[in-house]
């Protein structure tokens, strides 16, 4: 392979996934080439950063030797996954838990495969929190991931680790998954895109079937917005046989979608929490600014709050059933691991939401499933007549690191500091996709994300308007101190 030059380097960096693909493509660079130029970039700021967990620098440099199809859309483009579990065949798959360290993929679950079909080169996997239940990534088993923007705050969770990566120029693009807003809170907190899709729009087949009924999505962390609508392309071929949950196929690609201009649309404005608590001074900032420029590209926007809904209730029944389903989780692997899970091989908090979950009666668990189907039902039926809703992705600018504590024993009182996300987890109970953009930097550098919600199944619309916002309000040349 020929020297990595600093006009090699600064071409990387300065292209998103797509961009990538297609310079490849061209023949001015090789697979090889960008893959020791990916895998440079982690030797030199991942001792800083702490995205990166596990290298698989072999598997990358093998998929860029043979690359399985030119024409694939993101062929030769460097990648990396969530350590969370997305099954890849001979790859631990722990979650980021001392635990499950001794599990390793029999085989490759749908995502993987697609992502494979899709022409990436697997580099590593990416740190999360213990069990993904923490919107930072601190975990005691591989250490806390710091933010590229500022190191003593938050680089959110739980996809932190990949957004990190991505927000630092690692890679262009990263795996993600979200549950309770661990796509977004990351977008969010390092700038970047996060899209969490309709359910049903990607498959978790063939390892888990119906993982938090129907409350958890994966998708990715990226640069711009046309390499997320490409992803889903990749991601998003629909469902499989089996699968509980469908969503109605585009009637055109995404990545095609996505580059026509949206019309002019009704949206709502959140002008404050649920609870009618005001928002940060810089998130009602990025809410204001965001507001007056969808106005200015055309747009009807008018204020709508979420008075009907009782976000302390929902919440409530949303990780009540959220601890049923961990409390499972484990115990349905403890023949693989070969024993039982006991306090002293989880953290804290992790151990707290195993308890809680077997505290609870399949009665009590019974309701609250009705109750999150009912409380989703009524938010799609309140927000059917906006085209769109404009939320803040969190009430407030990155939290300092430590804010949200694994250590907690009371399950209750950690979750009560989730505040900040009240605007995330509605919309994994109700399915309908909803997006983080970063339209506001703080004064002292910090990201702050806004985010934009569909209807249910519409993706393209969301895709059309930030494709909009994206050309009005670049942000992809903005990098952050921390980068390699």
């Amino acid at each position: 392979m020929s020297q990595i030059t600093h006009d090699l380097a600064e071409g990387y960096a300065s292209r998103d996934a797509l961009g990538l693909a297609q310079w490849i493509r061209s023949g001015e660079v090789s697979a090889a080439e960008v893959v020791e130029i990916a895998i440079a970039r982690i030797e030199r700021v991942n001792p800083e950063l702490n995205a990166v967990i596990l290298k698989t620098y072999d598997i990358a440099r093998r998929a860029a030797a043979e690359p399985a199809d030119r024409d694939a859309p993101f062929a030769g483009v460097p990648f990396l996954l969530k350590d969370a579990f997305t099954p890849w065949a001979g790859l631990p798959t722990a979650n980021t838990c001392a635990y499950l360290r001794p599990l390793v993929a029999p085989a490759d679950s749908e995502t993987a495969r697609r992502i494979k079909r899709a022409g990436f080169a697997l580099l590593g996997k990416t740190n999360v929190p213990e069990n993904g239940w923490s919107i930072a990534t601190e975990p005691k088993l591989t250490g806390r991931t710091r933010n590229p923007w500022r190191e003593d705050v938050s680089a959110g969770g739980s996809s932190g680790g990949s957004a990190a990566a991505v927000a630092a120029r690692i890679v262009p693009l990263a795996d993600a998954t979200d549950g309770a807003g661990s796509i977004r809170v990351p977008a969010s907190n390092n700038g970047l895109v996060g899209l969490k899709p309709s359910r049903g729009r990607i498959s978790y087949a063939p390892f888990v079937a119906d993982p938090w009924y129907g409350g958890t999505y994966a998708l990715c962390n990226s640069l711009t917005v046309r390499d997320t609508a490409a992803y889903l392309d990749a991601m998003g071929g629909g469902s499989l046989p089996g699968d509980p949950y469908s969503a109605a196929p585009p009637q055109d690609n995404w990545l095609a979608a996505s580059s026509r201009a949206p019309g002019r649309l009704r949206i709502g404005f959140a002008g404050a929490t649920p609870q009618g608590e005001a928002f940060h001074p810089e998130v009602q900032a990025a809410m204001r600014n965001a507001a007056r420029l969808l106005e200015r590209l055309g747009h009807h926007v008018e204020a709508h709050e979420l008075s009907a809904f009782d976000a302390d209730a929902a919440w409530m029944a949303y990780t009540g059933m959220a601890a049923v389903q961990t409390a499972s989780m484990f115990e349905s692997l403890a023949p693989l691991v070969g024993r039982p899970v006991t306090a002293a091989d989880v953290e804290p908090l992790t151990w707290a939401c195993i308890e809680r979950g077997r505290s609870l009666s399949g009665v009590r668990h019974a309701a609250d499933i009705e109750a999150l189907r009912q409380i989703g039902r009524a938010l799609v039926t309140e927000l059917m007549p906006f085209d769109v809703y404009l939320t803040p992705t969190l009430t407030h600018p990155p939290r300092p690191h430590g804010h949200w504590d694994m250590d907690m024993t009371d399950y209750d009182a950690y979750n009560a500091l989730w505040s900040d996300g009240v605007f995330l987890f509605p919309f994994n109970i109700s399915g309908q996709p909803a997006m983080s953009l970063p339209l506001h930097w703080t004064d002292d550098g910090l990201p702050v994300g806004v985010q934009i919600v569909g209807r249910p199944g519409e993706e393209r619309t969301l895709l059309q308007l930030a494709t909009q916002l994206e050309q009005a309000q670049p942000w992809i040349d903005r990098r952050p101190p921390i980068r390699a």
